[in-house]
């Protein structure tokens, strides 16, 4: 999420419009790709995902059309079972996508989408707020952006009450949708996350307490398995997402990237080997994997004779969690979500002082009197 807002501001700092398509689901609760974004330009070239198949091939030609336009709109969709079961979509595959024009010649734009840059690479907080209002007789939308931080101040010019910017902005911290109580005004909320997403594939007893402790510890949580009744609402309630795969012999498409947390605890020793493979060179700065020593032994040593190196393994946190004689699935949680914290902290540290140590070298470059 962080490269797509850093994206999104490189793009009106060259003075270049584009689309951003977010979904959400159209009453509400979030299925597993409420918040999904993907940035569209001119070109037709796009980044980030909305889960890919037919949603976002349609989504990439209706942005064109919007680009066109310069107009915001507002698109429901229906997926076919096929399609729905592939994206892991709400029942019946029914939902909503803003198709939301960014014109690069909005001073409005420049300055909400340079503050979310920078709130996201300081790890802050803040919710954006997009106000949509119809346009009678048309099928564009009305539209106004704004940041509102935890101490209720706002980045950007809105035509909104403030109280109820900060009653809209007071919920979980998930993607949401307002609108009955407002008339035609819709109000979509996101928060801006700040500690990272943590990937748990298997949807086990184990998996259940990491979820639970890693949203509450401010990570985004995305839970992975194959299998409908582990993966489900009974036993992962809001806001950790969830995503029933086909198989973990072949990943998903998935946004991994140096702020990802991989978490290996499926139900089986195979199974997990199978996902670190997909895995091992994703980019992710953490990637732990339940099990013993002897698991371990004999998973790598077989990794190792397929071609994967000692140093790429050696990136590997197995056994998995710190070490504190944990035995239950409750406390096996809190010693996984306990070393992800400590990887977390200590890849802020390192920053920090990188941050210090350039800083401290302008001052010297700029008095050279000392």
């Amino acid at each position: 999420m962080k490269k797509l807002y850093g994206l999104m501001e490189t793009l009106l700092q060259e003075k270049e419009s584009f689309v951003v398509a977010t979904i959400f689901d159209k009453t509400g609760s979030a299925p597993r790709t409420a918040g999904a974004k993907m940035v569209v330009r001119a070109d037709g070239s796009i980044a980030g995902t909305i889960g890919g198949g037919r949603l976002e091939a349609e989504a990439i030609n209706l942005a064109k059309e919007v680009l066109r336009l310069k107009q915001t709109r507002l698109q429901s969709f229906d997926l076919t079972s096929r399609d729905a079961a592939g994206m892991d979509m709400i029942c019946g595959g029914k939902g909503e996508i803003l198709l939301d024009y960014i014109d690069a010649g909005d001073e409005n734009n420049r300055l909400v989408y340079q503050a979310a840059a920078e709130i996201l690479e300081r790890r802050e907080k803040a919710w954006l707020v997009t106000i949509l209002d119809s346009v009678p007789g048309n099928a564009g939308l009305v539209r106004q952006q704004c940041l509102v931080k935890p101490d209720g101040s706002l980045i950007g010019k809105v035509d909104c009450d403030p109280y109820l910017l900060e009653k809209l902005v007071s919920g979980p911290a998930k993607i949401s949708i307002h609108a009955e109580a407002f008339g035609k005004t819709r109000f979509l909320v996101e928060p801006l996350r700040q500690g990272g997403t943590v990937y748990i594939f298997g949807a086990g007893h184990v998996s259940q307490r990491i979820a639970q402790l890693s949203e509450y510890v401010g990570f985004r949580t995305v839970v992975l398995d194959d299998r409908a009744e582990y993966a489900n609402r009974e036993r992962f309630p809001e806001p950790v997402e969830l995503m029933v795969i086909d198989s973990f012999h072949k990943l998903p498409k998935l946004d991994i990237d140096e702020d990802s947390y991989l978490v290996i605890v499926t139900r089986g020793h195979l199974y997990d080997r199978i996902v670190l493979e997909q895995v091992l060179r994703s980019g992710a700065c953490y990637i732990g994997m339940i099990g013993s020593r002897t698991k371990k032994k004999l998973t790598f040593d077989e990794m190792l004779k397929q071609g994967f190196t000692k140093e790429e393994l050696d990136r590997v946190y197995a056994p998995i969690g710190i070490n504190i004689g944990a035995e239950t699935p409750e406390e096996l949680a809190v010693s996984i979500v306990g070393e992800l914290i400590m990887v977390r902290a200590r890849r802020e540290q390192r920053k920090q002082k990188k941050t210090s140590s350039n800083a401290e070298s302008c001052c010297t470059l700029q008095d050279p009197g000392k």
